[in-house]
């Protein structure tokens, strides 16, 4: 697969612009920042039932709902806010998954308050480092394992929604817990 304008390889993204930046500079690079990880948690969690690329396509709309995914501002987001989400057409207007967000962030402030902060606990995981897949095309790649199931099952327990175990390993992926670029990708081991 090539991207319209260069001759790179990519495991996904090279039928549209947005999708190979996105590919090229955020997929399976390590996030450290809580801000981001919170970004990211919130978008997959949106994600669900929908293409990746509908997301990316409303990426600024949802950063403008959720106020630049300040955490504390989402979980002090009024009713009266998440109602006017729902009829924001810049994001998926999900009658579960926008008030989510909010309860989310609250969960989300209280394992900050108790790890020191969330990518404290997210990277404790894998020991700080990020585990590489080794597939040699995208339909190796699996959509749950181990590791996604426990995180899964830890952030349900202390109360969150829309993290199941498939949500959580296209996660993982997104912040480069896990780099799953298969094998003939240019980002491969990058």
């Amino acid at each position: 697969m090539t991207h319209p304008v260069d001759d790179k390889i990519r495991c996904f993204g090279s039928h549209s612009e947005r999708y190979a930046v996105y590919h090229d500079t955020e997929w399976g690079v390590p996030v450290n920042d809580d801000r981001t990880l919170f970004e990211m948690l919130i978008l997959e969690g949106a994600h669900a039932g929908l293409s990746w690329e509908t997301i990316l396509n409303k990426r600024e709309g949802y950063r403008e709902v959720y106020h630049g995914f300040d955490i504390g501002r989402v979980a002090e987001m009024s009713d009266a806010e998440l109602q006017a989400a729902l009829q924001n057409p810049g994001i998926v207007r999900h009658r579960q998954k926008v008030p989510a967000a909010r309860s989310n962030a609250r969960v989300y402030l209280a394992m900050q308050e108790e790890f020191g902060s969330f990518s404290n606990w997210l990277w404790a995981h894998v020991n700080g480092r990020p585990i590489v897949g080794h597939w040699d095309s995208p339909e190796d790649i699996p959509a749950s394992t181990a590791l996604s199931d426990a995180i899964s099952k830890d952030l349900k327990k202390r109360g969150m929604s829309f993290v199941g175990t498939t949500i959580i390993y296209a996660y993982l992926q997104a912040v480069g817990i896990v780099n799953d670029h298969w094998k003939g990708c240019w980002r491969h081991g990058a």
